[in-house]
C-alpha cells in the first residue's frame, strides 16, 4: 500500500518547519538589522534573508535527499571529518549555545523588564521551569507533528502574524532617520549576510532536517522521492512565513530609531515597541509569543540532539540523554545573553563557511567523477578562512598581519578563495576522470 500525506498534513508540516525555525535569534536579531542598517535597509535585508531563509531551506532539502543527518551529508569529506563536523554542529546548536539561548532570550524579553531584582535567582528559577517544559514535551519525538504542527505552531503563527500586522498598521511614531552604522555603510548586503549567521538557522537546519524527515516517516512514508517532495513543500511554506516575519521585524527596527539607542539589542527594541503601541497588554502578548516561539525551537533541537547521541551511546537511554541535556542547557543559560552571544560570534564565523559549502555542494554530487576531489579542498579552504575571519573579530586581530584579509564585499573574505579552489578542483576532477 502506497502512503501519502494529505493536504492538511502538508500544511501542518510546513507550519511545524516554520515554527521550528522561528526561535530565539529569529525574533530579536532582525530588529537590530533594521535599526542599524538605516537607509540601506532593503540591501541589508537581502543579505540577511540569504543566510536566514535561503540556505536553511536548501539544507533541509539536502538532508531529505540523503535520508540522513549531517553525518551522512558529509560523507564525501570522509567519515572521520564528517563525524567531527557533526559533533561540533550538534554541540553548538545544542547545549553550548542555541538551546540555552532560547531560555535566556525568552527571559530577557518577557520576564526581565518586569523585575528589578538583579540577582541570579529570577533567571535560575525561570530556566528551571522552562527546561522542565522542554523535557516533558521532548519525551515523545514521534508525536512532534501532532504537538507542534497542530497545536503550538498555529498559536505561534497567529501571534507572529498579529505582531507583523501591527508593525504595518501601527508603526512606531518616530520620524527620526538615523544613518546606518559604519559596517552597514561600508557594505549593507555583506553585513546583513553575516548577521544571518547569528540566527544559527543553517546549523539548525542540519538538525531540524532529521526531525522533519522523521515526522514524515512517522506517517509510514519511506519512498525517497516522496520524502524530498514533502520536505520541499514544507520548506516553501516555511520560507514564505519566514520572509514576511523577518521583513516586518526589520521594518519595526528601522522605525524605532528615534525611540531607542541604535546599539540597543533586539529584546529592548521589541519591548519598547509593544509597550508604546499596546501598553501593558502588549508586554504580556510579547512575553507569551517569545515563550512559545523559543520553547518550540528548543523542543525540536532537544529531540534531534538526544536522538543523534542515543545512536552512538547505546547504553544510555534517550530519556537519560534528554535529562542530561536539559540540566546542562539550564546551567549554561544562566551565563546570560551577552556572554552567550559574545562567545558564539567567532565560533559561528568559523563553522558557517564549511557548512554552507557542504550544503551547496551536496546538490552537485552527480556532476563529479569523484566527490572527494571537490568537497575536501573546497570545504578545507572555507574552514581555514573562516578561522582567519574569526581571529579578525576578536581582540587579538591587531596582532595578526594584514595579508590574511582578502576583500570581497566587506568581510566575506572566504568566498573568493573558495571559488578559486573550487574551479581548480573541478579542473583536476575532469582531467583525472
Amino acid at each position: 500500500m502506497k502512503y501519502s500525506l494529505s493536504f492538511k498534513d502538508v500544511v501542518a508540516l510546513g507550519f511545524m518547519t516554520f515554527a521550528l525555525f522561528v526561535g530565539a535569534g529569529n525574533i530579536v536579531f532582525p530588529p537590530m538589522v533594521g535599526i542599524q542598517s538605516g537607509e540601506y535597509l532593503w540591501m541589508a535585508a537581502l543579505g540577511f534573508l540569504i543566510t536566514s531563509v535561503g540556505l536553511p531551506i536548501c539544507t533541509i532539502i539536502a538532508i531529505s535527499k540523503v535520508n540522513g543527518g549531517i553525518e551522512v551529508l558529509s560523507n564525501p569529506i570522509g567519515k572521520t571529518a564528517g563525524f567531527i563536523l557533526a559533533i561540533i554542529c550538534y554541540l553548538l546548536i545544542g547545549p553550548l549555545f542555541a538551546i540555552p539561548r532560547t531560555a535566556t532570550i525568552s527571559f530577557e524579553v518577557g520576564i526581565a523588564p518586569l523585575i528589578t531584582n538583579n540577582s541570579i535567582i529570577p533567571l535560575l528559577s525561570y530556566s528551571l521551569i522552562y527546561f522542565s517544559c522542554v523535557f516533558f514535551l521532548s519525551l515523545y519525538p514521534g508525536k512532534l507533528l501532532d504537538i507542534i504542527g497542530y497545536v503550538l505552531a498555529p498559536i505561534k503563527i497567529i501571534a507572529l502574524i498579529a505582531l507583523s500586522l501591527s508593525v504595518l498598521i501601527w508603526p512606531a511614531e518616530s520620524n527620526v532617520l538615523t544613518l546606518a552604522t559604519k559596517d552597514f555603510q561600508q557594505s549593507a548586503f555583506c553585513s546583513g549576510f553575516l548577521n544571518g549567521y547569528l540566527t544559527m538557522d543553517t546549523l539548525g537546519a542540519l538538525i531540524f532536517g532529521v526531525v522533519i524527515v522523521n515526522s514524515i516517516k512517522s506517517r509510514e512514508i519511506s519512498e525517497q522521492k516522496l520524502l524530498v517532495r514533502y520536505t520541499t513543500m514544507a520548506g516553501l511554506i516555511a520560507s514564505i512565513g519566514l520572509i514576511i516575519v523577518y521583513l516586518c521585524l526589520m521594518k519595526l527596527g528601522s522605525s524605532m530609531s528615534g525611540l531607542v539607542n541604535q546599539s540597543a539589542d533586539g529584546a529592548t527594541i521589541l519591548n519598547v515597541y509593544v509597550h508604546n503601541t499596546f501598553g501593558n497588554f502588549g508586554s504580556i502578548f510579547l512575553t507569551l509569543l517569545i515563550f512559545i516561539a523559543c520553547i518550540v525551537t528548543a523542543v525540536g533541537l532537544t529531540c534531534a540532539w538526544a536522538d543523534f547521541f542515543s545512536k552512538y551511546f547505546n547504553k544510555i537511554s534517550y530519556k537519560l540523554l534528554l535529562f542530561c541535556l536539559c540540566i546542562f542547557s539550564m546551567l549554561v543559560s544562566n551565563l546570560g545573553l551577552n556572554i552567550l552571544i559574545k562567545f558564539s560570534i567567532p565560533i559561528l564565523t568559523i563553522i558557517y563557511p564549511p557548512c554552507i559549502m557542504l550544503v551547496i555542494l551536496s546538490f552537485t554530487e552527480n556532476l563529479w567523477y569523484k566527490n572527494s576531489r571537490i568537497f575536501i579542498p573546497t570545504i578545507f579552504v572555507s574552514l581555514v578562512f573562516g578561522i582567519l575571519d574569526a581571529i579578525k573579530s576578536t581582540d587579538i586581530k591587531n596582532k595578526i598581519v594584514s595579508f590574511i584579509h582578502i576583500p570581497l564585499i566587506n568581510e566575506i573574505s572566504w568566498l573568493v578563495p573558495v571559488i578559486i579552489v573550487l574551479i581548480a578542483a573541478i579542473l583536476v576532477d575532469r582531467i583525472k576522470g
